[in-house]
């Protein structure tokens, strides 16, 4: 609402600054202190009121602060709000400094991808309306002559009731049955007049058209008569259709939404049951203030503006049903959203013309034809506006949370789909689940593909998770020797990529189910570890990881992997605690919960991740047919660039020789009982003596990695050398013990 004084103020400040008797105003009077104060005293002393009762009953209880501000020290005097504030505001300089400009350009306007998406979508409805009505053209036509005659006779029928002045005949039936024979009189000298000249207008139109139309038939080219008499006919027949019979049908149903105003939202809103909002609007005032005018936001209506006090967007979200019921909107169409720089009570609702679940999106991009380059952005969803979101996959780490049904395993193969498009991806692919969901992807173009959660799965994901493990560490080593001007930000690079000699080519490993690995009795806590590393150290070196469980919690998700992942995925979960272990800390009180998508809204998710805040996400759907035709297009493009390696060509895993050996025993061999602590440094060489094929090149780090999943951690190590103690990290020799009898005590239990 505009400021009364905004047009006034600005220029009777300037000319009243411009004057040259110009004082500022203190806006006040001088006032004596010393009168005012002992007036004030006397005011708050009753005895020195007339008709005041000076009992000790009647005196009122001053405090001690308001016995001090009666007084004349200053240091005693307690300042209170007064009750006419001393400022009103900022001014109107005040007000355009902090005011936030709209573009002038629209942002669908300024986006040039949405904008050809607009056009080619009103291209395409205009094309089919045209082809539509072009083939039913002989149809129309059709209709319209055989309605002709109909048309001629209702013609003719109206011509003579217009000469007969037949619209009069009820008002002189009325005069005659009123008896009033003046009035009649005069009705019947008027509609002779009107009979006469109608006539008359009517002859001259017989004549005129008889004249017409024998000048066509005689003179004009036939071409001319076809197109006259073709005229004719279909004006006879448009006048001779019936109202429920329509020659034309529509090309196009328009979904039928209705208009979103101010008056619905305000109803809806008031249906919440918010005592903020009923009581505002109980008291005549709208509880909840427009910042903008409602307007179309694709295809849909937004609404913007500011909610009562105490209210937040986050009340509004779960009460997202009944907001639907009352804007009399299918649940899917109506979406509140929080701002993320303004005040949480400051709101935003989009509400679609069609239910996000069911709408028709745009046709993916990568369907039919197309490569990928992992390091840049690629559409995998549309937002509830029916724009394309992008997601770069290189550098980061994923997770992927929902409840069984709602579409996890196929968002999660649609990534690993987009991943295998980069002919230089190396993919690894494991379907915990068992069921063959990512089959399309692995076994087109996997370097390593496994489907189930038998015991000899887990070990083949444990050998490929080792050797992924080393990968991590040479292509650290690598990316630490390359020189600046080749490797400038420490990290894998599409040109790095490029360069088969770097062997940096981008590994994609994705994993349904990962709760089966991080629960696994014998190799959980050693799965755990390698991911946890992976996530942490892996997006920089070229190595992304993404995982998607049934079961969010702190087993299937473990913090190290939760707190560390970059990109967040969550579909349809139950409760707070499995929102905020996908999204985030304190995902679910700042308003982002998935907790409140519907059954049907399979596919849509909260996605976190490419620098954004939380944005709801309708992934692609690709069903199984389509994904075994990306593949096979993957295939093919790895086929002609010389890729194609591992599972995908038949080839299985080198053999394992670590896991053919027991680590903590061969620890014991080479540490004797006389040496209780022993320097890591001298455990790895003396590893590498006992079994160089499978130690050779181990370090002190690699032997605490390794040695971690067990439970063992290392310690540090006091030796003397050269007379002087020197502390380095080492193993304690009792703890390689324990370790032993606690774990095949355990397997002699199981």
């Amino acid at each position: 609402m505009k400021h009364p004084d905004d047009d006034n103020e600005l220029f009777h400040r300037l000319e009243a600054e411009m004057s040259p008797d110009y004082r500022p105003d203190s806006g006040g009077a001088v006032v004596d202190l010393g009168k005012a104060r002992s007036a004030r005293i006397e005011s708050a002393d009753p005895s020195a009121r007339p008709g005041a009762d000076r009992s000790a009953d009647s005196a009122p209880d001053w405090s001690a602060a308001e016995l001090a501000s009666q007084s004349g020290d200053p240091a005693a005097r307690v300042m209170v709000d007064q009750p006419t504030p001393a400022a009103t505001g900022p001014g109107y300089l005040g007000r355009l400094a902090g005011a936030h400009r709209r573009a002038v350009v629209p942002e669908w306007l300024r986006s040039l991808a949405e904008l050809r998406t607009a056009a080619a979508w009103v291209a395409r409805h205009y094309a089919h309306a045209t082809g539509y009505h072009a083939l039913r053209a002989p149809v129309y036509a059709a209709r319209l002559t055989l309605q002709a005659p109909t048309g001629a006779a209702r013609f003719v029928g109206g011509t003579m009731r217009w000469m007969a002045d037949t619209e009069g005949e009820p008002v002189r039936l009325a005069a005659v049955r009123r008896e009033d024979a003046a009035e009649y009189l005069k009705l019947s000298r008027q509609r002779d007049g009107r009979v006469r000249l109608r006539t008359l207008v009517a002859v001259l139109a017989l004549f005129t058209g008889l004249g017409a139309a024998l000048a066509v038939y005689v003179l004009a080219p036939e071409w001319l008569q076809a197109v006259s008499a073709g005229a004719v006919v279909m004006a006879l027949g448009s006048a001779g259709r019936r109202a429920d019979a329509p020659v034309i049908h529509r090309a196009v149903e328009l979904p039928a939404a209705v208009k979103l105003t101010s008056d619905i939202v305000l109803r809806a809103l008031g249906a919440l049951g918010i005592p903020a909002i009923n009581q505002a609007q109980a008291k005549g005032r709208n509880g909840f203030e427009f910042t903008a005018p409602i307007t179309r936001d694709g295809p849909g209506w937004r609404a913007e503006g500011n909610l009562p006090y105490g209210v937040t967007v986050t009340d509004i979200i779960e009460r997202r049903e009944r907001l639907a019921s009352g804007l009399r909107r299918p649940l899917g169409c109506v979406w509140p959203e929080a701002v993320p720089n303004e005040h949480t009570g400051h709101l935003i609702l989009w509400v679609g013309d069609q239910d996000m679940s069911t709408a028709k999106k745009p046709v993916w991009p990568l369907l039919k034809s197309g490569s990928v380059d992992l390091f840049k952005p690629v559409a995998f969803g549309t937002d509830q506006r029916g724009r394309w979101v992008e997601i770069t996959l290189m550098y980061i780490a994923a997770v992927i949370g929902a409840i069984p049904r709602m579409g996890k395993t196929f968002l999660l193969r649609l990534l690993l789909l987009i991943a295998a498009l980069d002919p230089r991806a190396e993919l690894h692919t494991y379907d915990l689940k068992g069921t063959g969901d990512l089959d399309p992807v692995g076994n087109a173009v996997s370097h390593r593909h496994r489907a189930g959660d038998e015991e000899e799965d887990i070990e083949y994901a444990v050998r490929d998770l080792r050797a992924l493990r080393e990968e991590l560490r040479r292509r650290a080593k690598m990316i630490r020797s390359l020189p600046r001007d080749v490797c400038p930000e420490s990290k894998v690079t599409s040109d790095l990529a490029n360069k088969p000699s770097f062997g940096l080519h981008p590994i994609v490993v994705g994993v349904d189910e990962c709760q089966v690995w991080f629960e696994h009795d014998k190799y959980g806590k050693e799965l755990e570890e390698i991911c946890t590393d992976l996530v942490k150290r892996g997006p920089a070196t070229g190595i992304v990881l993404l995982l998607a469980t049934q079961r969010p919690d702190a087993k299937a998700l473990p913090t190290g992997i939760s707190a560390n992942a970059s990109a967040r995925f969550c579909l349809k979960v139950m409760g707070q605690l499995e929102n905020d272990m996908v999204l985030g800390t304190s995902a679910y009180k700042r308003g982002v919960r998935a907790t409140m998508f519907s059954w049907a809204d399979k596919g849509i998710h909260y996605f976190v991740g490419e620098g954004s805040d939380a944005r709801i996400v309708g992934s692609v759907y690709v069903d199984a047919p389509a994904a075994e035709a990306i593949g096979a297009r993957a295939r093919k493009a790895r086929e002609l660039a010389g890729t194609l390696s591992g599972h995908a060509l038949g080839e299985d895993p080198q053999p394992d020789t670590s896991s053919a050996y027991d680590l903590l025993r061969d620890v014991l061999v080479v540490v004797p009982a006389d040496e209780p602590k022993v320097w890591s440094e001298t455990v790895v060489a003396r590893l590498a003596e006992l079994r160089p094929e499978v130690y050779d090149g181990w370090d002190p780090e690699g032997l605490a990695a390794a040695l971690k999943p067990h439970g063992i951690a290392t310690i540090q190590v006091g030796r003397r050398t050269g007379g002087k103690v020197v502390n380095r990290r080492g193993i304690d020799r009792s703890h390689i013990t324990t370790a032993i009898a606690e774990r095949d005590g355990n397997q002699d239990a199981g």
